[in-house]
């Protein structure tokens, strides 16, 4: 539990000439869920884009598995064991649901222990999400938003990750969806997978998450356990309240 899989330093972020982090310092450790909170325009997305190598200008270290990922692409990271399942889900939708999990498939994975990492199978994946084993042979396209978003997770955990960045994943579903999704961090938790979750909903976070991070203006204005962050009103009042 003690050892960091991810780690930022002084991680800067710019989209064109617009500096939107400034100096963002994070770690997330094995088998736990981090959140990283703050309100919209704040900095979440572009922070978990920029570990993941998808922003074209970004300084600082990011260390991941020990490896430093600060200048490599997406695809080495993913390689690697980081998972990445952005806001707007992205899902084939002329491919069947089968079909997008078997975009996502990558080998087994073990850890430096030599212990198994999680694997992941289309049958597992249906117990974990119960709608998508209603529908294997369903286009991407012609599910809800909700049952998109299960697919774009399902398929990040085709990969096995070691550690999976969840950008935002209670914005604009049903109720019903987001209870599932809280279901399923604790699962992915349960089973020794590490999550950053990007998040605005102070009590999905609060379901799910052992540390938080606020972001505000690119900048971490707080670290501590989601239990502190709970607790402090003046922090959530002037970084996280609407």
């Amino acid at each position: 539990m003690t050892t960091s899989l991810l780690e930022t330093k002084a991680l800067r972020a710019w989209y064109g000439a617009a500096q939107i982090l400034y100096d963002v310092d994070l770690s997330v450790r094995r088998g736990e869920v981090v959140a990283l909170m703050g309100r919209n325009g704040a900095g979440k997305s572009t922070t978990l884009k920029a570990i993941m190598g998808m922003l074209a200008k970004r300084a600082g270290s990011i260390r991941f598995l020990d490896h430093d990922i600060s200048r490599t692409e997406p695809h080495h990271a993913s390689r690697l064991g980081l998972g990445f399942v952005p806001e707007d889900r992205r899902v084939f939708t002329d491919l069947t649901v089968m079909e997008n999990l078997e975009v996502g498939k990558q080998p087994a994975r073990r850890w430096d222990d030599g212990t198994d990492a999680p694997l992941w199978t289309p049958e597992k994946l249906f117990k974990l999400f119960p709608n998508l084993g209603e529908m294997p042979n369903r286009p991407g396209g012609r599910m809800s938003g909700g049952e998109q978003q299960m697919l774009t997770v399902a398929r990040t955990l085709m990969g096995n990750p070691y550690l999976v960045l969840l950008d935002e994943p209670s914005e604009g579903v049903a109720p019903v969806i987001v209870e599932q999704m809280a279901h399923m961090i604790l699962e992915l938790k349960s089973r020794g997978v590490s999550i950053l979750l990007s998040e605005q909903n102070m009590h999905f976070a609060e379901l799910v998450s052992d540390r938080a991070y606020v972001l505000e203006k690119g900048q971490i204005r707080f670290d501590g356990s989601m239990a502190e962050l709970a607790a402090n009103e003046e922090v959530r009042r002037a970084y996280l309240s609407v």
